[in-house]
């Protein structure tokens, strides 16, 4: 965990050391990064024999859940990308 909090705050300082360079990639590289960590969380899951063996075990609330964390998630996102957005 420390070192994700590092890596975090590193591009934080990164990000406000470059503040004055416009930099039009940034947001493509993230969401390119972003769908190749869902391809290979996707990967990684689909190769652990016991997951795909008991997927359906796995139950309804085990999907609810999954939905609605999902979905919170997007729409949290979204609430933040525009607060953000309005300020900028």
């Amino acid at each position: 965990m420390f070192i994700v909090i590092s890596f975090m705050v590193a591009g934080v300082a990164v990000g406000y050391l470059f503040r004055r360079y416009k930099f039009t990639f940034i947001h493509q590289l993230i969401l390119l990064l972003i769908w190749l960590l869902l391809f290979m969380l996707g990967l990684e899951l689909g190769y652990e024999k016991s997951i795909v063996a008991n997927i359906m075990s796995l139950g309804v609330d085990a999907l609810i859940l999954a939905i609605a964390a999902t979905l919170g998630s997007v729409f949290f996102a979204f609430v933040l990308w525009k607060s953000t957005k309005k300020t900028v």
